[in-house]
């Protein structure tokens, strides 16, 4: 984290300085957000890192969350975590899922235990997957939000009952019920708006969208629970399949003490809905002992519970914009998160999903408020994040079929172990992949950095920063800031020094960036450089490196030290990690949500050209 560029100023670090009119609720804003799930969150939070943009996010509840229903976190959000400040805090606080365990019927009846896996395969990721209650993530994202140059907070207790397209500067208007004891309406006129409202949006039905899909007519029960039990692996996630019973997924929580239970109930017959059983958390926990016999299960304590029928469904659109008239007019709505797409919890992935599709739309409405790319981009969102949808709704249906299929046969019952450690990586988030397009560039180069996937986010690994010996990761150098990155890595012998490799592209990245680059700005205000070398970081010379990547900024001209990087010490190097190649070096662009979008050779500047002129505006001429 760097900080006193612009002169030393105490106090916490993480707290911005306030912009001017911090804290004002205008009428008029670039962003209007409906709803405080963990899509609006993360979009908000994004959307705080620059000053300059307006945003007000407006939620129907009183306050904020206190206990959520969500609580698996993927390794990939813990690693976007990190890139907004706060992975440590989720780290330090959720249990971690290290190992889960398969239980199915044994042979002299009652359960067995048919294997105990690793959750995370080796290198997944340098995060691990945790447990941590959805409140818990909501209130790290609302302190990025209160921190930021804005001040942004949310207005509570607004519920929106109208949205229509106006015209003007401000083309949206939204009006509110204001619910608190003053009662009334309010209106607000945003040029972009994002319903994050949840499955029943109002935002998605004033687009004329709708979720499509079907119901399983399964019925499951969830409960947050203290309990007393001799199953001995009530601190593991487990996966129980009883002969007769049903399933049971056993996820521990935070704490050490509290552990949650998806309970399978009977499937719902005909017409009939969940509210029609008069379920009670009583109910669910003479079930869930019932799977677990001869185990006992004594719960003495429900924090939460719930009831719900697996359902996968997906919207036809993200935004507002009809695809016979795509290219003709921009998108200035658009929907996240369980807006757009519904399914079952037990794979883990509603809050980590609606936390991606924000992510990937914050930066791009960020680049276009601020003026740095073509309104064309904001196309990209909707393609982009509803085949990812349509991919969950396909994974989903699957888990959630093996899961509820009776063990008929040991080797039925084994089926769903193998589908779950077949698709791990899957539910650790890392495995999306981004189709080519505007925003992803072909394979032909893949090969110069193998494990670095074009589409797929940066994998980062293992490197000493040069200039103070400190060992990081790599990718915790790409935070949340709207940046875009070029990583170059050296060929083999390459010292950065003049009449090397490096030293002979910096000029032109030198123009390229600056192409992009506002005038008086700082060089890594829209693209960042790094390079990382195969050299010994005691064998290379920091003062020896072009001028670009120990660069002058801030109103003091202070230099930038956190630029360059060698292989770590203590840990495999990340050319081998990653497959760069080392005779020839690579250069790697990287999207500001982490997602590779080129692997060129060193010298493919002017592809890397081509590709950003399709949808950035250059501030200056070739």
């Amino acid at each position: 984290m760097q900080f006193h560029l612009d002169g030393v100023r105490r106090g916490d670090p993480a707290v911005a300085e306030a912009a001017p009119g911090a804290g004002a609720r205008p009428a008029e804003v670039d962003v209007l957000i409906v709803g405080c799930g963990p899509a609006g969150l993360t979009l908000a939070a994004q959307l705080s890192a620059f000053p300059e943009i307006s945003v007000r996010i407006a939620e129907r509840k009183a306050g904020p969350l206190e206990l959520g229903q969500a609580d698996g976190i993927a390794c990939r959000s813990i690693e976007m975590f990190e890139a907004f400040g706060f992975a440590e805090k989720v780290v330090k606080e959720g249990y971690w899922v290290n190992e889960v365990s398969f239980w199915r019927p044994g042979e002299a009846g009652g359960l067995a235990r048919a294997d105990r896996i690793q959750d995370v395969e080796d290198d997944l990721s340098e995060m691990p997957h945790v447990i941590l209650n959805q409140a818990r993530v909501h209130d790290f994202f609302l302190e990025v939000m209160r921190n930021g140059a804005r001040r942004l907070t949310p207005d509570y207790e607004r519920e929106l009952v109208g949205l229509e397209r106006i015209g003007g500067d401000y083309p949206v208007e939204a009006t509110f019920n204001c619910l608190g004891p003053d009662g009334g309406t309010e209106v607000i006129r945003a040029r972009y708006v994002v319903g994050c409202d949840g499955a029943r949006s109002v935002v998605r039905r004033a687009m004329g969208h709708e979720l499509r899909g079907e119901a399983a007519r399964q019925l499951w029960g969830v409960m947050d629970v203290l309990a007393v039990t001799d199953f001995p692996d009530i601190r593991l996630k487990c996966a129980i399949q009883s002969a007769g019973a049903g399933s049971l997924l056993v996820i521990p929580r935070e704490g050490g003490y509290l552990t949650r239970l998806y309970i399978e109930m009977d499937a719902l017959r005909g017409d009939e809905r969940v509210a029609d059983r008069a379920l009670s958390a009583e109910m669910l926990a003479a079930k869930a002992a019932a799977i677990l016999a001869p185990y006992s299960l004594d719960v003495k304590e429900v924090s939460w519970w719930s009831a719900y029928e697996i359902g996968q469904r997906v919207c036809d659109g993200f935004d507002d914009v009809p695809e016979g008239e795509r290219g003709r007019r921009a998108p200035r709505i658009f929907i996240a998160g369980d807006a757009c797409h519904t399914h079952s919890p037990k794979a883990g992935q509603g809050m980590n999903v609606s936390m991606a599709d924000a992510f990937n739309l914050g930066w791009k409405l960020a680049a276009v408020l601020r003026g740095q790319a073509e309104e064309g981009l904001l196309d990209t969102y909707s393609a982009e994040r509803r085949a990812k949808a349509k991919e969950l709704i396909d994974f989903d249906r699957d888990m959630a079929r093996l899961f509820s299929e009776k063990p008929k046969t040991p080797e039925a019952a084994a089926e769903f172990q193998r589908y779950f450690q077949k698709h791990g990586r899957y539910t650790a988030g890392v495995e999306t992949r981004y189709d080519a397009g505007l925003l992803v560039g072909g394979r032909a180069h893949q090969a110069r950095a193998a494990g670095l996937v074009v589409g797929k986010r940066f994998h980062s690994a293992p490197v000493v920063r040069l200039a103070d010996a400190k060992p990081v990761e790599l990718a915790h150098a790409f935070k949340a800031d709207g940046r875009w990155r070029l990583v170059a890595f050296a060929p083999r012998g390459d010292s950065g020094a003049a009449g090397g490799a490096i030293a002979g592209l910096c000029p032109a990245v030198e123009r390229l960036i600056r192409r992009y680059t506002p005038e008086g700005a700082d060089i890594d205000t829209v693209i960042d450089l790094r390079a990382v070398f195969q050299i010994p970081h005691r064998q290379m010379d920091f003062g020896a490196l072009p001028q670009i990547l120990r660069p002058a900024k801030g109103r003091y001209g202070l230099i930038d030290y956190e630029k360059v990087f060698c292989p770590a010490v203590k840990a495999p190097d990340i050319f081998d990690l990653r497959g760069i190649d080392r005779a020839e070096g690579a250069l790697v662009l990287v999207r500001p949500d982490q997602y590779v979008a080129q692997v060129l050779p060193l010298d493919g500047l002017a592809e890397v050209q081509g590709f950003l002129d399709a949808f950035m505006r250059p501030v200056r001429p070739r």
